[in-house]
């Protein structure tokens, strides 16, 4: 990966849920969100090897919103997802189980129109909502 950013939370929760959430349409058009004013309205996953992940991503209002394509670098079950975006940026997330619960930890490429600081930031903010969104689930 050139120049990665890295993004982690810790999930008081087990492995089998955390990995459930992260990857079922239905759970990640409710937790995408980097603030309450955004939403997912489309969220589709194929999760395997050559898979495809599509994430429609707006402001609730309507007045922005970009879609988020990838494909399925590698997929072991319960341990790490990478992927390749559309734009050619490599992202893999690993997911540790430690005592009581999970370290998650996306690392990524960032593109080059953004600041860094804004990329991480945006990274951070949907995983810990990740992270609220399980918690409150259990």
């Amino acid at each position: 990966m050139k120049n990665p950013l890295e993004s982690e939370t810790f999930i008081n929760a087990p492995i089998e849920i955390v990995w459930d959430l992260w990857t079922n349409p239905k759970h990640i058009a409710k937790w995408n969100n980097m603030t309450d004013e955004w939403h997912t309205p489309i969220a589709e996953n194929d999760l395997r090897v050559g898979g495809r992940l599509f994430l429609r991503m707006e402001m609730k209002d309507g007045s922005d919103g970009f879609d988020y394509t990838c494909i399925y670098d590698d997929v072991v079950v319960n341990k790490k997802i990478s992927h390749t975006t559309s734009d050619n940026r490599k992202t893999e997330v690993l997911f540790l189980v430690i005592e009581d619960g999970v370290r998650l930890t996306e690392t990524f490429e960032p593109e080059s129109k953004t600041p860094l600081d804004i990329q991480k930031d945006f990274c951070q903010s949907i995983i810990d909502n990740f992270k609220a969104y399980v918690e409150k689930t259990m």
